[in-house]
């Protein structure tokens, strides 16, 4: 079953996702994609629980380095509220926003159902050289449902896995991060198992994906993305099996991809890219 993701097929901004780890190649990759390094760029720490703003200051020094010299901290929290007529208003300017990890949970308590969802959703969708950017759970919380529990082989069991809806900035995808080196394939793989209409993505550290307008996306980095594709399961026992007993399929759809390398969102074709 291909995605239905004509959001994302009409969006004119650019998505850039990295699993987690090392961000300074991102943020490097972020400072070439911007029309004009002086433009304005927004650090959201919704889902960094301590010390946002010395988070904030860390990746505006890391920016400064590279160019940019217009960066502010964009703050969405308990203290904070989203739809904060100032909050609303640097969000409006802003050319690039990016997100921190951290909580991807506080993301979507904080973000869900405001009015700085919907601007940052029509910036994205409609506003040509807009970039939005994450990593760790700031790049998982990005997708329409993303994971927050499970680990290891016990994702293989019924009933040890806890997946959200997310922000649907991606919509049809299901996003890990953190992928190889915390063993999150099986948990991906049981996620999609349970919404095969969902197409898994695993980003590793130091990996990820760019979804330019109208193009397939792109893998950068050092690692690997995994996609988990369950639209055309042969067999798969989850909507019958018990609690605590494992799950099996048949024909579930494996690619590892690495940089360079294209995943099409809406035909779920991979490709060696140019």
């Amino acid at each position: 079953m291909p995605l239905d993701i004509t959001a994302t097929a009409a969006t004119r901004g650019t998505l850039v996702l990295l699993g987690g780890g090392d961000d300074d190649p991102m943020l490097a990759l972020l400072a070439g994609l911007l029309a004009d390094r002086a433009a304005p760029i927004e650090i959201l720490t919704t889902a960094t629980r301590r010390q946002p703003s010395r988070t904030a200051a860390a990746y505006a020094h890391a920016l400064h380095q590279l160019g940019c010299p217009n960066v502010g901290h964009l703050r969405a929290d308990e203290n904070n509220p989203a739809d904060d007529p100032a909050t609303l208003d640097k969000l409006r300017r802003a050319k690039l926003i990016f997100m921190s990890g951290g909580d991807q949970e506080r993301l979507t308590e904080f973000l869900l159902n405001t009015e700085f969802l919907e601007i940052l959703k029509d910036k994205y969708r409609g506003e040509e050289g807009f970039l939005l950017a994450g990593t760790s759970a700031g790049a998982s919380a990005m997708a329409e449902f993303m994971l927050v529990d499970g680990y290891g082989w016990r994702g293989l069991v019924r009933g040890r896995i806890e997946v959200q809806p997310g922000l649907g900035l991606l919509p049809g995808v299901l996003l890990d991060q953190h992928f190889a080196e915390r063993a999150r394939y099986p948990r991906l793989m049981h996620g999609v198992l349970a919404q095969p209409n969902l197409l898994g993505i695993g980003l590793s550290e130091e990996t990820g994906l760019i979804v330019h307008p109208a193009q397939a996306a792109e893998v950068f980095g050092e690692g690997v993305v995994v996609v988990v594709d369950a639209a055309h399961v042969t067999h798969n026992n989850l909507p019958e099996v018990a609690e605590g007993q494992f799950i099996s399929a048949h024909g579930v759809q494996l690619h590892i991809l690495v940089a360079g390398q294209q995943l099409s969102l809406p035909t779920r074709a991979v490709s060696l890219g140019e």
